[in-house]
């Protein structure tokens, strides 16, 4: 790994470490990240679509969650799975989390997921608005590790950000250019971290050309999400 690399890795870290408290004013579309009621209207509705697609998914049996954050999808993980682990690199996302959810039925693992092996096999690999945050050096050996956590009939469900100015709040500029962007915290502090926007129909072929068989489709404005599983599973 490149040092340019490694440095923007271990600022993504830092940067979810750090946001860990106010990572949910931007789900909720509080604060900075208000953008009124027209704009909130359009965001909310689009939560709907990714909602209802993951009722009809239905990831039931042993789930694993990457990247789990806060614990927004854990909750809703949590009505679906009989066991459930979260892996985040984040120790105070993840006491928020435990806080959120309060289960003896998940399980927390503190760990970087470009270094981390899963040591058992899952039914269902779930992860939202991770991939984005994976460098190109880096997407092939991700998507080997998903591979190796899942069952030999496992699936993956996950759900990610479009490029749209209005998803980020309004002092926050979206770069025109490059995989690298600057992000900012209440208190100022500001962060370089990866955040790479895919089109459906672009990502649903890479993973074909990958081995992975995937269906994947945009809300109106503000997401896409998908599920896939490895060909012949």
């Amino acid at each position: 790994m490149s040092r340019s690399i490694a440095s923007t890795l271990a600022q993504q870290v830092a940067y979810y470490c750090a946001r860990a408290n106010e990572y949910d004013e931007w789900w909720f579309r509080k604060g900075r990240y208000d953008r009124g009621p027209e704009l909130n209207a359009q965001w909310f509705a689009d939560i709907d679509e990714l909602e209802a697609a993951l009722r009809e998914f239905e990831p039931r049996g042993k789930v694993l969650e990457l990247a789990g954050g806060t614990g927004i999808w854990t909750e809703k993980l949590h009505g679906y799975a009989d066991q459930l682990t979260v892996v985040d690199a984040s120790t105070e996302m993840l006491a928020i989390n435990r806080t959120r959810i309060r289960s003896e039925r998940v399980r927390y693992l503190q760990a970087d997921l470009f270094d981390w092996a899963p040591s058992e096999r899952f039914d269902v690999v779930f992860f939202s608005f991770w991939l984005s945050h994976v460098p190109d050096s880096k997407f092939e050996s991700f998507l080997s590790l998903v591979r190796h956590a899942l069952a030999p009939e496992g699936r993956v469900f996950f759900i990610d950000s479009r490029r749209d100015p209005t998803s980020t709040s309004a002092d926050q500029r979206l770069p025109e250019a490059g995989h690298v962007t600057e992000r900012r915290l209440n208190d100022g502090r500001t962060f370089n971290i990866y955040k790479i926007y895919y089109e459906s129909a672009d990502l649903e072929a890479r993973l074909a050309r990958l081995g992975w068989e995937a269906v994947i489709r945009s809300t109106s404005r503000y997401f896409i999400y998908g599920h896939c599983k490895a060909a012949g599973a």
